[in-house]
């Protein structure tokens, strides 16, 4: 009796224990949840991203070919791979760069699209080279996120083959309003803010583990849903690649929890908004407000970018492919993108795991230098 009243306290002090230690760790992560951080951006970067984006879907509106005007929309979006440090022969490469990437991108997603068989390694080969390029011009990530959105929606947009060239045509144009407002907006910046050194190339040890690392389980988001038959099966791909490549685990980690908080409440954005059965100029103009909205939340509070960035996905998908989109059409591509995203975000969190193991990362860091000294 009196061994068990002594045992009382000390069971007492751990279990207080425990609780505030679990109190702290709620308290912490809640915080990092719920931060909104500085942007580190100019405040007019934002505005020039919205018009660059938008103004293809606004010609498409006047000519009445929405689809075709949102094609080239997502050629515009290289305009967010403009660096703000270095000279202007280094910002314009980097922009032309990724122009091509995009159009390349586009284009084999259309050509795999006749062929299933091609439809995951095209995807597995787009991701692994969006993600080097990335590292290769020291972009933070996700730098490459458009240009694998672009070539993943391509790969399950229906098209005939007659109508690639044109379709790719028209990225290219978008790519190129882009970089010419690049070449402007970059000649603002460098009369008006202290010049910057540019950065040196230069090959970091582990790009191609950490590329061939991303580069497979994207895929295998991209696999697990074809499998299950889901529709839109790019969502899982495309939220697998944002939450994979966080610096730390923990961001990893909060990044996976906004991107399902925010998915969300951005469904149900979406819903509503589709529900105003809007004409081509609505479109035209949502787009533009939804792009104010994600560039000027996007570096604040990535849960809020989100839920943004939902609808916006979602309004590029369906009316860039030009068919008809009846009210039961889209609540099915609102069930569908919770899936895909849930899936997409499980997918990436191993990932992350994967990505942070020191394990993995010896064999790969042997083929590594192996291809390094082979072909250096």
């Amino acid at each position: 009796m009196m061994s068990a009243l002594k045992h009382q306290p000390k069971r007492a002090s751990w279990l207080t224990e425990w609780f505030a230690r679990i109190k702290i760790l709620l308290s912490g992560e809640l915080s990092h949840l719920l931060t909104v951080n500085r942007s580190k951006r100019p405040w007019h970067m934002p505005i020039i991203a919205a018009i660059a984006i938008s103004f293809p879907v606004f010609v498409g509106a006047y000519f009445e070919a929405l689809p075709s005007g949102i094609k080239a929309s997502l050629g515009a979006m290289i305009i967010l791979n403009t660096p703000l440090v270095g000279k202007l022969p280094y910002r314009l490469v980097t922009v032309m760069a990724w122009g091509f990437a995009m159009s390349l991108c586009f284009a084999l997603g259309l050509m795999a699209q006749h062929i299933p068989a091609l439809i995951l390694p095209i995807f597995t080969l787009m991701a692994f080279g969006v993600v080097i390029l990335g590292r290769y011009y020291r972009q933070p990530p996700p730098a490459g996120l458009f240009i694998l959105m672009a070539g993943a929606i391509a790969l399950f947009i229906p098209l005939p083959l007659e109508d690639i060239m044109p379709a790719t045509g028209l990225v290219m144009l978008g790519s190129g309003f882009a970089i010419v407002l690049s070449l402007l907006y970059s000649l603002f910046l460098l009369a008006t803010r202290p010049s910057t050194p540019t950065p040196t190339y230069s090959y970091e040890p582990d790009t191609i583990a950490e590329s061939i690392i991303v580069a497979g389980f994207v895929s295998l988001a991209l696999f697990v849903t074809l499998v299950l038959n889901l529709s839109n099966p790019y969502w899982a791909a495309i939220s697998c690649f944002l939450i994979i490549q966080g610096i730390y685990l923990r961001t990893v980690w909060i990044k996976q929890i906004h991107r399902l908080l925010g998915t969300i409440v951005g469904v149900g954005l979406a819903s509503w908004m589709l529900s105003w059965n809007l004409s081509i100029w609505g479109v035209a103009l949502t787009v533009l407000i939804m792009m104010l909205f994600i560039e000027n939340l996007v570096d604040r509070h990535y849960g809020l970018a989100v839920i943004f960035i939902t609808p916006l996905t979602i309004f590029i998908a369906e009316y860039g492919s030009g068919l008809p989109f009846s009210e039961q059409a889209y609540q099915v591509v609102m069930r569908a993108r919770l899936y895909d995203t849930a899936i997409g975000c499980l997918v990436g969190l191993a990932g992350g795991v994967v990505m942070h193991s020191t394990n993995l990362r010896v064999p790969l860091r042997r083929m590594e230098n192996w291809l390094l000294a082979r072909f250096s």
